[in-house]
């Protein structure tokens, strides 16, 4: 089969290690099996994201980047999750679009695409029908995202930085700019415009005219996460999106930057120890207005740890913020 093939001489991803991972891990961490980790309505991405009913989000276990500051280092680098079927994939998101999800949303997948595009068309054949996102670092091949072009309506990519030293010092990856800018502009050519499907979609801060639109069925949203102490990085993120996206895809500027207690590191890959801080989000604000860029979302700033996801509960989050669906220890929760 095309998808166990995909694995033999893993060239998934940009790293292109060569790993058999038929038979052992590759750079991610993980084999050809597909892991995941937990399964939730989520209610707190985008407005067109979420809408009305939330996010159908499926976190996959392993990560082909290793951010030094990852929020979800259990899973992306910790091993948190267990093996699941095609058919019980297939059987989670339909579980999930029951529960009212407004969509189907893969995070940190692109080692595992071949499993997940195998496991999208079992749910479909089975009466999926909610459009599915694919919410990735961009850190994508050419080959991958061709993979995916009949199995993923929504894009979400990251757009990290396009610094080739901090991309190195913290992802392992200093070719990240180069083929995440590369990724978002096949994702943008793929997508084209922006289309919406109805939701009783609450107005969000930043975008009413985006949030009054419904929930995205197709297209692409470019999130940025602000590094504290790296701000001339994000400079040159929005200033790349107003060149190449604006008018194409929403961006979403995040400033939820946490230090996380993850794998240890030392040297210069110590990431940052602080939040982002009020003068450094006033500038933000700025650019974002210097290259007129008014489609999209900046979250407000609330320096907090308490949204941290901890996988190892049924729920990794708050209840206020995520309905369990699934969970790697329990299987399916409330069913």
């Amino acid at each position: 089969m095309k998808e166990i093939s995909a694995y033999e001489n893993c060239c998934l991803c940009p790293r292109r290690c060569g790993a058999n991972r038929l038979a052992a891990p590759g750079f991610c961490g993980e084999t050809a099996q597909l892991r995941l980790a937990s399964a939730s309505i989520h209610r707190g991405e985008e407005p067109p994201i979420t809408g009305a009913g939330g996010s159908g989000t499926v976190f996959v276990t392993g990560c082909n980047l290793g951010c030094v500051f990852c929020q979800n280092w259990q899973i992306s680098q910790g091993g948190a999750g267990r093996a699941v079927s095609a058919g019980e994939f297939a059987a989670i998101c339909l579980a999930l679009e029951k529960k009212g999800a407004e969509n189907i949303n893969l995070v940190t997948g692109s080692h595992a695409a071949p499993a997940l595009a195998a496991g999208i068309r079992a749910a479909r054949e089975r009466g999926l029908s909610i459009p599915v996102l694919w919410n990735s670092s961009a850190y994508e091949s050419r080959e991958t995202l061709a993979l995916l072009a009949d199995t993923v309506d929504v894009y979400l990519p990251d757009l990290k930085t396009l610094d080739c030293g901090i991309a190195r010092r913290f992802f392992l990856a200093p070719d990240y700019p180069e083929q995440a800018a590369a990724a978002i502009l096949l994702m943008l050519e793929s997508r084209g415009a922006l289309k919406y499907r109805p939701s009783a979609l609450p107005a969000g801060p930043g975008s009413p005219a985006a949030a009054s639109a419904g929930v995205l069925a197709s297209g692409v949203v470019v999130r940025h996460l602000v590094l504290p102490g790296c701000l001339e990085a994000s400079r040159d993120v929005i200033r790349w999106f107003a060149d190449h996206a604006r008018g194409k895809a929403l961006l979403s500027v995040m400033t939820q930057y946490t230090p996380v207690k993850g794998p240890a590191t030392g040297g210069d890959r110590d990431p940052p120890r602080r939040y982002v801080n009020e003068e450094e989000y006033r500038q933000v604000r700025r650019w974002l207005e210097e290259f007129e860029i008014e489609e999209g979302f900046y979250q407000e700033l609330a320096p907090d740890s308490g949204w941290l996801p901890d996988f190892n509960r049924p729920n990794p989050f708050s209840s206020e913020l995520s309905l369990p669906v699934w969970h790697w220890r329990e299987g399916m929760i409330g069913q």
